[in-house]
């Protein structure tokens, strides 16, 4: 699989603050990328770095297995600030001068028009547009060009949910397209919709990063206590129907491997000698899980 963007601990400093902090890892051909993290979490500055807008203090990147080039950029359509379009002007004479900055046909409007879902409005000027539709204009201009890869800073921020359906059915439109998806949010519920793999940032530092379903999966958890908690917890982690177990407060939380139910947990606890005085089934939120993993 094409390596499309290689990170490699890479920093960013701003004076004394260490916006990001020996950042790696690899987006690939065709995946959705999401980066997720709280506000503040260095999300747009790995983004900006990367795009060659800020300059790193540590560390490097590669795009397509080599150095960032203005080969490698025309490959790449990037919404990271809001575009300034002239609002006076109509959609399509907008977009006319970001094809012509691009040098990109203009057979191109129409169709980043019609991903938009904004092809009836050509003829509108900007500035009678909602917000909504001022988004999906930028998504618009992203795709003038026909990027290989698009990179989008936080593209449902401040939207309302019709806002952000919209954005989100554009995004995953590309994807089936087989376009490389590099997406930052702060928003779980975004990730979770459309995105394959996700890195989690927390403070400048990279946290977890993998498949989304591998570390924001919504698993059954079992709530378990027995009179000698750390006894039953090491039989519980050498067992092979547990997925993993771990003392919370005054209970053991248990996530079993799939197929497995609350009713084998009892009878390995009971086979075991230990007579359990609580046993809960939970569905663990993906919120919490995130929760979690940003307060370790």
């Amino acid at each position: 699989m094409e390596k499309v963007l290689q990170i490699n601990n890479l920093s960013k400093n701003y004076g004394s603050l260490q916006a990001v902090k020996d950042v790696s890892f690899t987006v690939n051909q065709g995946e959705v990328y999401g980066i997720l993290g709280p506000n503040g979490s260095g999300k747009t500055t790995t983004l900006a770095v990367v795009l060659g807008i800020l300059n790193a203090n540590g560390g490097d990147y590669q795009w397509f297995d080599e150095p960032f080039t203005k080969l490698a950029r025309r490959r790449i359509g990037s919404l990271i600030e809001t575009p300034n379009f002239y609002p006076y002007l109509s959609l399509w004479e907008n977009l006319k001068i970001v094809a012509k900055i691009k040098d990109a046909p203009e057979s191109d409007i129409n169709y980043a028009l019609g991903v938009a879902n904004l092809l009836k409005r050509k003829h509108t000027n900007f500035g009678h547009l909602s917000l909504g539709m001022k988004q999906r204009m930028s998504m618009a201009s992203v795709l003038i060009g026909n990027p290989e890869v698009l990179v989008l800073d936080e593209p449902t921020n401040g939207l309302d949910p019709e806002g952000f359906a919209e954005v989100r059915n554009i995004i995953q439109s590309q994807a089936k397209e087989g376009k490389t998806i590099i997406l930052a949010s702060h928003i779980l519920d975004e990730v979770e919709k459309v995105c394959s793999h996700v890195a989690i940032l927390k403070s400048g530092e990279l946290i977890a990063n993998g498949r989304v379903g591998e570390l924001l999966s919504s698993d059954e958890t079992v709530h378990i206590q027995a009179e000698n908690m750390e006894a039953l917890l090491v039989v519980l982690n050498e067992s092979a129907i547990v997925k993993n177990a771990k003392i919370v407060d005054d209970e053991i939380v248990v996530v079993l491997e799939p197929d497995i139910k609350s009713t084998d947990l009892s009878k390995l606890c009971f086979e075991k000698g230990h007579s359990l005085s609580k046993i809960v089934v939970k569905k663990q939120s993906l919120e919490d899980q995130f929760l979690q993993l940003v307060k370790k």
